[in-house]
């Protein structure tokens, strides 16, 4: 317990303390004064000299106000939407009188850049406190009320896990709860719900919630970037981590949340400097939260739906119709996993077809059999993993054998793991189920219809570069850039140059990671490219200036 309170109120020596109030801006503060409130956004920091605050859920429809902690002298009041822009899901208010300081977010931001101790201090804190809310009654503040095997109710589930939300499920399908919805005037059709602060959502869309949390991209945004990154994955959070930390104004747009495939992979075990491995959502969400300490604006989901090139600056078109500029672009939005050609294919997806093995999706299929599809690592990896966790797993592939697309290792481990069999020759023909997977269809050298709790897919994925159809890309859809580059337009005569390293067939428009022709497909190499790609941008912007 000791340790835990250490983390969420850390000691604070006097030379930091007298470090952090020179970035605050001081105030007298009596009994009752509220410091920020709910719904707040771009609230500021608040350093307590003396006197005391408490934090506080206010009261939802069905349930009172609650106290989530009470903090003393020489300590801040704050947790991660601080650098995020994320609105204010609790309230602050003085309980003594005392002097403290308010350091705004522009404040902040250079606190972080200046002092690398203030800054780890006040990260890890942040962190550690987003944690513990995440677990306390503070994470009645967001409700996602579905069904487990809901499409629907599994995008918001997946969005608020991707982005450290604090939230409660609430399984719609649990007799007692379900009576209680219905009492609520709820019915099935306008689930899933989300209830914000108290105000319900039906037919909630992780859209919907973003506006409300104050996530997504928003007029009062609308400044013209140095460096928009499109796309989450490790490539796009390389270039945004990169940009941002030399100095560009950075925004980062996913149309789902950070991480992109990579976060779908429950264990990377090639990754430089993680000999036991490291699981693709912690390393895309440590990669996140880095993101945010150096000032990146993170939009999600924001789904970029066009791009319109001119000399300064460019313009990205939302597929909600709101517009982005910025002076440079690099696109790495990677790549749409394949699906098959297989009737209720799209009905089933997130109700019992998967193209991520995570504890979210273990969770719906734990102790129950499952049907792995493809050949690659990331089956082979799944596989494994859904076996330690009391599954019982088929793996299915065309191929002959593992061993022409999966590296040896696995292979190995697959052969000697008494919980998965290996189907060879093999495809699935067939999907059986009423609202959700029940039973799969294989025809080859094995055939039969097998019980079915969860299909996970790994077949492979297409270029997501459909709407970008103005650059210059291979048959596949894959971006060209650099050297590669065939097809350049009229605006290249007046910079006299050709395109740099990363750049495509648009001056200041760059791809990277999967997205671009040539790329090694592999989470280090799409960091590093994302990373290399910035070097370029900052070429390019000194050419236009």
């Amino acid at each position: 317990m000791a340790k835990a309170h250490a983390r969420v109120v850390p000691h604070v020596t006097e030379a930091q303390w007298d470090r952090l109030v020179r970035y605050g801006e001081p105030m007298q503060v009596g009994v009752g004064d509220v410091l920020f409130h709910t719904g707040e956004r771009w609230y500021d920091l608040i350093l307590v000299e003396s006197g005391a605050v408490e934090i506080v859920r206010d009261a939802l429809p069905w349930v009172g106000e609650s106290t989530i902690a009470t903090l003393g002298p020489r300590t801040f009041v704050g947790e991660l939407g601080l650098l995020n822009g994320q609105r204010a899901f609790l309230t602050a208010r003085a309980t003594e009188p005392g002097r403290m300081y308010r350091v705004d977010h522009a404040s902040l931001q250079r606190l972080m850049a200046e002092d690398d101790e203030l800054c780890d201090l006040l990260l890890r804190t942040l962190w550690a406190r987003r944690d513990v809310l995440r677990k306390g009654p503070a994470a009645l503040t967001l409700k996602i009320v579905g069904t487990s095997r809901s499409a629907g109710a599994n995008a918001l589930r997946r969005y608020a896990e991707r982005l450290e939300l604090a939230y409660t499920w609430v399984d719609a399908d649990d007799p007692p709860t379900s009576a209680r919805l219905f009492d609520h005037g709820f019915t099935r059709d306008d689930l899933p719900v989300a209830i914000v602060q108290g105000e319900n959502v039906r037919n909630a869309t992780p859209g919907q919630v973003a506006d409300m949390l104050g996530l997504a991209y928003a007029a009062d945004d609308d400044t013209t970037a140095d460096l928009a990154v499109v796309g989450g994955g490790p490539a796009g959070l390389a270039a945004a981590i990169y940009g941002a930390s030399e100095g560009l104004h950075t925004v980062l747009l996913d149309s789902i949340a950070p991480g992109g495939q990579s976060a779908a992979t429950s264990r990377i075990e090639n990754y430089l400097g993680f000999p036991f491995g490291v699981s693709g959502d912690a390393l895309t969400g440590q990669a996140s939260l880095q993101a945010l300490k150096f000032g990146v604006r993170v939009f999600a989901p924001c789904e970029a739906a066009a791009l319109e090139w001119s000399t300064d600056p460019l313009t990205l078109s939302l597929a909600d119709g709101r517009l982005v500029r910025a002076r440079s672009i690099v696109i790495t939005t990677g790549a749409q996993y394949r699906t098959l050609d297989l009737d209720r294919w799209g009905e089933f997806e997130g109700a019992g077809i998967f193209h991520a093995a995570t504890p979210l999706e273990l969770r719906q299929v734990i102790d129950a059999p499952v049907v792995v599809v493809g050949g690659a690592n990331s089956a082979g990896q799944a596989a494994l993993y859904l076996a330690a966790n009391g599954c019982s797993v088929r793996l299915v592939v065309r191929s002959d054998d593992l061993s022409s697309q999966m590296s040896s290792y696995l292979v190995d481990r697959l052969a000697d793991d008494p919980h998965v069999r290996v189907h060879t020759r093999t495809r699935v023909s067939a999907l059986h189920g009423a609202t959700a997977l029940e039973q799969v269809t294989l025809e080859g050298d094995t055939n039969g219809t097998l019980d079915c709790r969860g299909l996970f897919s790994f077949i492979g994925a297409e270029p997501a570069t459909d709407w970008i159809t103005q650059l210059d890309r291979d048959e596949q859809g894959f971006v060209r850039t650099g050297t590669d580059v065939r097809r350049l337009g009229p605006m290249w005569e007046a910079l006299h140059r050709s395109p740099l390293p990363f750049e495509t067939s648009l001056p200041r428009v760059f791809a990277a990671g999967d997205v671009r022709r040539g790329s090694m497909k592999r989470v280090a190499a799409a960091v590093g490219e994302g990373s290399s790609a910035v070097a370029s941008v900052h070429r390019a912007l000194a050419d236009a200036s």
